[in-house]
């Protein structure tokens, strides 16, 4: 298996960092942290294996502030490590609908890069833990795990909305739907400070 360890990991979260520091990497530790906990109750998953995979899907950042970019950068740069079951994630983890357009924002690459970005995602069959990472990243905010709808408000916020927009709040509904029937609980009993996080308020 072609994923890097947690130390290799960590290596390369920290360099990125420091190239292009912001609140993506506590995002990214967060979404981590959430794969790790559900991982580890579901009978198909590694959990270390679901941390690093976590921790690695905005990698992409590494080359500074982009928008949908990021997940291509990320693909190629894991891919030039040697990284090729780990590269997945930088562009799945974007495309909870197995579509190119419904997206948060625009292309900002080029359109031949844009011409394989829908080609990958139209014809690759996503695993479990493309779906968990996905899932992680739709409940994880840089200050922690939160409701999945309260990071949807977030990144509408920030981006607006579009005709997309509920497709793909359907479709992240049905990986949670997914994984509790499979682990057997809800997700949120898992995760610490998720009534903080998402209320703003402590107990």
């Amino acid at each position: 298996m072609k994923i890097p360890t947690l130390t290799e990991a960590e290596e390369l979260i920290a360099e990125a960092e420091q190239r292009n520091p912001g609140l993506w990497v506590s995002h990214s530790r967060y979404a981590a942290e959430a794969a790790q906990a559900i991982a580890s109750y579901h009978p198909e998953l590694d959990a270390d294996k679901a941390y690093i995979l976590g921790l690695l899907h905005d990698i992409g950042r590494y080359f500074g502030v982009t928008g949908m970019r990021h997940s291509l950068d990320g693909y190629l740069l894991l891919l030039e490590k040697g990284f090729d079951d780990a590269a997945p994630i930088s562009i799945t983890h974007s495309y909870v609908v197995q579509d190119i357009s419904h997206v948060n924002s625009a292309w900002d690459g080029t359109e031949e890069e844009l011409k394989f970005m829908r080609n990958y995602i139209t014809n690759i069959k996503y695993s479990k833990y493309d779906r968990l990472i996905q899932l992680c990243d739709g409940i994880s905010l840089p200050t922690g795990h939160c409701l999945i709808e309260k990071r949807m408000v977030d990144v509408a916020l920030r981006y607006g909305t579009s005709k997309y927009s509920v497709p793909r709040w359907k479709a992240f509904f049905k990986i949670k739907e997914d994984f509790e029937k499979e682990i057997g609980c809800s997700i949120y009993s898992l995760l610490p400070n998720i009534i903080e996080n998402t209320f703003g308020f402590m107990q």
